[in-house]
């Protein structure tokens, strides 16, 4: 075990706390067993090895920050490890990449009803299946959510621009005073359109050519990794979801013939279905549907998006439109705390049940929405709202 120490003593030095994210505060810590979900690149990792630096004094062995794809567990179980660790006077396991073990979830409960006077963040893909697992943890397991960096964060993260988060409703209702409050601040027009292309994942060095294959990277890895250990797809398959991957990039929201689609890349209706699915799971797609309460599991989606126009932009072979790096920045910000629905004839998009939201530009007009209650536009290229029109930006203010 003494390895995993010098390991974590390495990836410690590494972690800067200059920036850390606001989910740090939202966790709570002192649950006996955490997960934290996320697709690939968002930040799991990094936020474990700030917590362990945050809270622990260096070269302690009270926590231990290591990885579930380590050669370590190749000789070892985590059932060992954590017995071992327990027995030196550990406290606190994070565990980070946690399907990479077989059989992760019975050792997690075993370790858990073991021994109560040890606490456990375990950290995976957004695939992680906390209730359907071998063990259902879902009565021990306190599950978090992590998504990439909202426009507030990147704000932050990128510029050192420090500014509050906004419900929605606080947005809504006192949208004037907010955005008086951003703009004396910074110039949010200045920064959002960069956002739009290399902001939403934490890895950007100044290189957008390297952001790109790293974000391509991240892509091959969910698909040619993630998708056949964790959601079973045969490996046989993989070119052909990133040939669906390519089509969705270049037309997003796509306006969805699932036969038409299934037949460009070869596969059965059924299991493009399944696949889109999967991919929504992975964090890659966001799938829109027009009525959630009536939505069954083999029914279509509406609308299919992208989970974040970065994806678009690394993945589109041609210039992606702007209405659709429009729609898919609105939804990635609402799907972290709210229901969103596609809106059909009345708006681009229903949220909550309750807020119908058109997307667009500047000159974008209220003829589609006049008469619906609760109703906004959401409009690029304006800094501050004009009633009921909305920047755009702010919707980047969520978290």
């Amino acid at each position: 075990m003494e390895s995993l120490f010098e390991k974590q003593r390495a990836y410690l030095q590494l972690a800067s706390l200059k920036i850390v994210r606001p989910i740090m505060e939202r966790i709570h810590w002192e649950r006996r067993l955490i997960s934290i979900r996320g697709a690939r690149g968002v930040g799991k990792s990094y936020l474990l090895r700030q917590y362990a630096k945050l809270n622990y004094p260096k070269g302690s062995h009270k926590v231990l920050y290591c990885t579930a794809d380590s050669v370590y567990f190749s000789t070892h179980s985590l059932l060992e490890l954590a017995t071992s660790f327990r027995q030196g006077g550990g406290e606190r396991l994070l565990i980070d990449e946690i399907h990479c073990y077989d059989g992760w979830s019975r050792e997690i409960k075993e370790i858990y009803d073991l021994y109560p006077d040890l606490k456990v963040v375990i950290s995976g893909s957004s695939m992680l299946d906390i209730i359907n697992a071998d063990a259902d943890l879902s009565r021990r397991c306190l599950p978090y959510e992590m998504h990439g960096l909202s426009f507030r964060e990147y704000l932050l993260f990128y510029k050192g621009i420090e500014l509050k988060s906004h419900s929605l409703e606080e947005i809504l209702k006192n949208a004037d005073e907010i955005a008086e409050e951003i703009c004396s601040q910074c110039r949010p027009l200045e920064h959002f359109k960069r956002y739009l292309k290399v902001g939403y994942y934490p890895f950007f060095e100044n290189d957008e050519g390297d952001y790109y294959i790293s974000l391509e990277n991240v892509v091959n890895y969910i698909v040619d990794q993630e998708l056949p250990r964790l959601g079973g797809i045969e490996t046989s398959n993989c070119r052909k979801i990133k040939a669906l991957l390519s089509v969705l990039a270049s037309g997003v929201p796509f306006q969805v013939e699932l036969t038409k689609l299934a037949g460009i890349i070869e596969l059965s209706r059924p299991t493009t279905l399944s696949y889109l699915q999967l991919l929504e799971k992975a964090g890659l797609l966001t799938l829109l549907y027009s009525d959630l309460l009536t939505v069954k599991k083999m029914q279509k989606p509406d609308k299919i998006f992208l989970q974040n126009t970065n994806l678009i932009h690394a993945l589109s072979q041609q210039e992606p439109l702007i209405g659709t790096i429009r729609e898919a920045f609105v939804l990635s910000q609402l799907a972290d705390a709210h229901k969103v629905e596609y809106g059909k004839e009345n708006g681009d998009f229903k949220v909550d049940s309750r807020y119908t939201f058109e997307v667009g530009g500047r000159r974008k007009s209220f003829d589609q929405i006049a008469d619906i209650p609760d109703s906004y536009i959401l409009a690029d290229d304006i800094e501050y709202p004009i009633g009921h029109k909305l920047p755009i930006w702010m919707m980047g203010f969520l978290y």
